[in-house]
């Protein structure tokens, strides 16, 4: 498969996961294997891009962010969005337990081999492994509100939902609808509202420069422990995932009825339990999804060792 194509495709299943309150664009990137190239091109504003700027050099410029790796990837994601988001939606809504099983195969494999590659697991892994548990989890169990809605309340909730989308495990359509703003921003995309959707991206322009900095930060000097937090997180948010569930209140968000409160439940307590239904296609989509992230993981590891064979 060409790069471009793969790095296109990566992006179409970020912008995907995205839409759906609960998956996460990040989580998505950690999966095929462009996580820390991502972060590294967008944490590319620093005095030597500034100064080629300044210059005129626009070809250095382009090759210091990774250029045609980012728009190739956000060409993707914004294809998505507007062209398979909405199928992932529709089945979000005609068949919830196929597609929560599907995605819980491929965070949880995710997981697991991203604590597999992490050198040493010792002690302070596994704290940090707890942690970021913790906060997936707790993020995942908070309950919608609702806010008085301002131009800084659309300025903070681009700058909170795009530092989410880049974090593996953490929806930035989910913390969008826990602020109360997933509604109104989506309302003022439907209607082009340009002072909103301005706002929201300047903020999340500004998150997305400043948080990617961070990250890129730690993944350089603290790559083991990074990676462990972020593992975390993935496996907390497996609560927003767990595919069978019961809504136990809605909020109503403009013309939709989204759940609010949800509680977890096993497959054979669910109302109108069908084994097949149920249980047997829900366990066969997570093994798909699960198998998929693994192939996916050994056919990049086969493609390292042959880099290596013949550069010895």
């Amino acid at each position: 498969m060409p790069k471009w194509l793969k790095i296109y495709l990566s992006g179409a299943l970020m912008g995907a996961a995205d839409v759906v309150p609960g998956v996460s664009g990040g989580t998505i990137a950690f999966i095929v294997g462009i996580y820390d190239r991502l972060i590294s091109a967008l944490s590319g504003v620093n005095l030597s891009s500034i100064r080629m700027l300044l210059k005129g050099d626009f070809k250095g410029l382009w090759q210091h962010f990774d250029g045609t790796f980012l728009v190739t990837l956000l060409l993707g994601i914004v294809s998505s969005i507007f062209g398979i988001a909405h199928i992932v939606t529709e089945l979000l809504v005609s068949y919830p337990v196929w597609l929560w099983s599907f995605f819980f195969g491929l965070i949880l494999a995710s997981a697991y081999i991203l604590i597999c590659d992490i050198d040493r697991f010792s002690l302070r892994h596994g704290a940090a492994l707890t942690v970021g548990i913790i906060v997936g989890a707790a993020l995942s169990i908070l309950v919608p509100t609702q806010v008085n809605i301002s131009l800084l309340m659309v300025f903070l909730a681009g700058m909170i939902a795009i530092c989410a989308m880049i974090l593996p495990g953490v929806s930035g359509s989910f913390l969008l609808l826990i602020m109360g703003m997933y509604g109104y921003v989506m309302e003022a995309v439907k209607s082009f509202d340009v002072v909103v959707i301005c706002v929201f991206a300047v903020g999340a322009l500004t998150g997305l420069l400043s948080f990617s900095k961070l990250l890129n930060w730690l993944l350089r000097n603290a790559k083991s422990l990074t990676l462990a937090l972020l593992t975390g997180v993935m496996l907390g948010a497996l609560v927003k995932v767990w595919p069978w569930k019961e809504v136990v209140t809605y909020i109503d968000v403009g013309d939709k009825r989204l759940p609010a409160q949800e509680q977890l439940m096993m497959p054979w307590n669910i109302a109108n339990f069908d084994v097949a239904d149920s249980l047997v296609i829900p366990l066969i989509l997570f093994l798909m999804g699960a198998v998929l992230v693994i192939l996916m993981h050994y056919i990049s590891l086969q493609k390292v060792n042959l880099k290596t064979n013949d550069a010895l």
